[in-house]
This record gives structure tokens, sequence and C-alpha cells, in this order.
């Protein structure tokens, strides 16, 4: 339902090259931080490399907000990466609520339409929940402060969902004591450069 890590990867260098542009580090740090995580919380880390390779692959597409969502989630189908697809829709929003999303909307009615549903139709998971938390930190150039991270999303779209927000500090906070050491530690925040 996801591709190996080989496969995503050569997904992700083809997509850079249709549209380069920061999102590739993004993607790149947040891969790695899904698998830190994953591999000191016992997760399948491999799956969370992918995962968080993947999850904003719909930017191959074009300079997009919303509408990378749908194009990811659509992209990923196509191919036969459920799993895939489905972190491509749940990565941007907060639980299953579709007016959590944080940023402009410039996807089609019938774009939209899909998305709500699909949303609310989706069982998420300890995955999709790692990807959101991941989000929150994958600076282009490498890890960041959530607080910083979700500051810079912030001044970029000009708001921030508050359960979002409280979410990602609570996430931090249980996979602190999952791991049982200081979450940028675990991610070596200090020396990773994707």
């Amino acid at each position: 339902m996801y591709p190996t890590r080989e496969e995503a990867e050569i997904l992700l260098i083809d997509a850079a090259k249709c549209n380069p542009g920061a999102w590739v580090g993004h993607s790149k740090t947040a891969a790695h931080c899904a698998e830190r995580i994953a591999f000191y919380t016992g997760m399948d880390s491999e799956k969370a490399y992918v995962l968080g390779l993947l999850h904003d692959i719909g930017r191959k597409f074009g300079v997009s907000y919303m509408r990378h969502i749908s194009d990811g989630y659509t992209y990923m189908m196509s191919l036969g990466f459920d799993d895939a697809a489905r972190i491509c829709l749940t990565h941007s929003f907060y639980g299953t609520d579709i007016g959590t999303y944080v940023g402009k909307t410039d996807t089609s009615e019938e774009e939209t339409e899909m998305i709500r549903t699909k949303l609310a139709e989706t069982v998420q998971d300890e995955y999709d929940e790692l990807i959101q938390f991941v989000d929150s930190i994958a600076g282009t150039e490498g890890v960041m402060d959530i607080i910083d991270r979700m500051d810079d999303v912030k001044s970029r779209y000009g708001s921030y969902n508050p359960g979002m927000r409280e979410n990602n500090l609570r996430l931090k906070d249980f996979y602190e004591q999952k791991m049982g050491m200081d979450l940028y530690v675990a991610v070596d925040k200090d020396n990773y450069r994707p």
C-alpha cells in the first residue's frame, strides 16, 4: 500500500524535477524525523520514512496550497499506494475537519468536496498522527524547533489552528515520553541536513 524506500526516493527526485523548491528539503526532513521517531517508538521506521518523504508529493504538479493535497492523494491512488495517498490527504488537517487547514484554498469545488468526503471517511492511525507531527518540525534546511516552525507557518499563511497547535505540543510530549529522550536529540536536530 506504499512504495519501497527506493521507489519513494525516485518519486521525489522526479517530482523535484517537475517543480523544484524548498518543499523537497522539507519532505526529506519530515522523512528523516518520521524514521527516527518510529525507530525509537517501535513503529515501522521504513514505512514512516516513506510516508514522510511522500506527504507533500502533490507539489510535483506545481506551486499550490490546498491543491497539493488533492493532487498528492490522486497521484498516489493512481499508482496503487493507498497508504501514501491517505497520508497526502490527512497530513494538513487536525483530525477530519477540513476547516483546520492552514493556508489558501486553491482547489475547485469538486476537489474540495473530494478532500472533505475522503477525509471524513478516513480512519487515521499512528502513522497519520506521526506525519502530521513531523510536518510541524520539518524545515527546508533541517529540523526546526516546533514553536518556531508553527510560528513560521502562521507568518506565511496568517493563521495557525489553535487545536492543531495544541495537538502538536501534546504529541511532542507524547513522543518524548514514549522514546524516553528529548525529541530534538532523537531526530538529531543539531546535525541533520537534507
